[in-house]
């Protein structure tokens, strides 16, 4: 997959392309209904299937200082639309001057002149252009008097309701992965390097791997049993595990981490990418009266957490 950002010197073997428009935070089955229909028509056109979403994500262009909502981060979504079969990847710069131009001025100096897209597919909840002024009904007018054709997708509907971003960050919020793996399609996973710690695991005989989630959504805090891609190096492969998302009352700290213990390993991860995988919530933080009965309540963890994996 190439990733193409900028719409305005494109080279000619990158444009003319089918694409699915929008953020597709999470790639859940919405969006990937979005991309099949891109690929139903990329291959009646014999074109390309391309992605086009925006970075930074157009809420955190608008409201700078509000709280981290991302499911995924830039690298974790392209790495899912890479997995998708996605031949390019219109990663555009949302700024000032792209979120100033009209419904119009975006259709044609964006898609039609600038990538040269054959075919466009959006969600019938689409908007576009300065102050959201464009939708779905008026790219497909533009797309008849400017050359390229469009596709609305209707909503994917799942169990409760329209699978959505929003619906995604409250079931993972309300502590209920498996919903959100429903409407995703995938376990929600929390992707990044393993960087270091105070150490204070290896020393309960818990050794854990300690990743940021710095500008991510936090689903609720607490223990969980997880899924462990270990994604290189001489480890590579799948493991299980169990992992704590939160703060770490016991010893005083107040920013979130997630430090996950991997069943039956041995070795150095210090550097190495992990993609954890959220399966199932078993218990919120807690505070211990010492350091017996956390490590007591670890075992039970381990044990509870084992039993679910065995059991996928």
């Amino acid at each position: 997959m190439r990733i193409i950002r900028d719409h305005q010197f494109v080279a000619s073997n990158d444009k003319g392309a089918s694409v699915a428009i929008g953020n597709f935070d999470g790639v859940h089955l919405g969006h990937q209904a979005v991309i099949g229909l891109a690929r139903d028509a990329a291959t009646a056109l014999n074109a390309p299937l391309g992605v086009m979403t925006f970075e930074p994500h157009p809420r955190q262009v608008f409201a700078p200082d509000g709280p981290p909502f991302r499911l995924m981060s830039a690298e974790s979504r392209a790495n899912r639309l890479d997995k998708l079969g996605v031949d390019l990847l219109y990663e555009l710069p949302f700024n000032r001057v792209l979120a100033a131009l009209d419904a119009e001025a975006f259709a044609r100096e964006v898609i039609a002149e600038g990538l040269g897209l054959r075919h466009v597919v959006v969600g019938d909840d689409f908007h576009f252009g300065k102050g959201r002024s464009g939708n779905a009904n008026d790219l497909a007018r533009f797309g008849e008097q400017m050359g390229f054709g469009v596709t609305i997708s209707q909503m994917v509907q799942g169990s409760q309701g329209r699978v959505s971003s929003t619906a995604i960050r409250q079931a993972l919020a309300d502590g209920n992965p498996r919903h959100a793996a429903e409407m995703l399609g995938h376990w929600h996973r929390i992707d990044g390097p393993v960087i270091s710690g105070e150490q204070r695991g290896r020393e309960l005989g818990y050794p854990t791997a300690n990743m940021s989630v710095d500008g991510l959504h936090l689903p609720k805090l607490g223990v969980y049993a997880v899924l462990v891609q270990v994604k290189e190096g001489p480890h590579k492969g799948n493991y299980h595990g169990v992992a704590s998302l939160g703060v770490r009352p016991m010893f005083g700290e107040n920013k979130p981490n997630l430090e996950t213990f991997i069943f039956d390993f041995k070795g150095d991860l210090y550097g190495t990418h992990l993609s954890i995988g959220l399966v199932d919530y078993l218990r919120p933080e807690l505070k211990f009266d010492g350091l017996d009965a956390l490590i007591t309540q670890m075992d039970a963890d381990s044990a509870q957490a084992r039993a679910i994996l065995a059991a996928l």
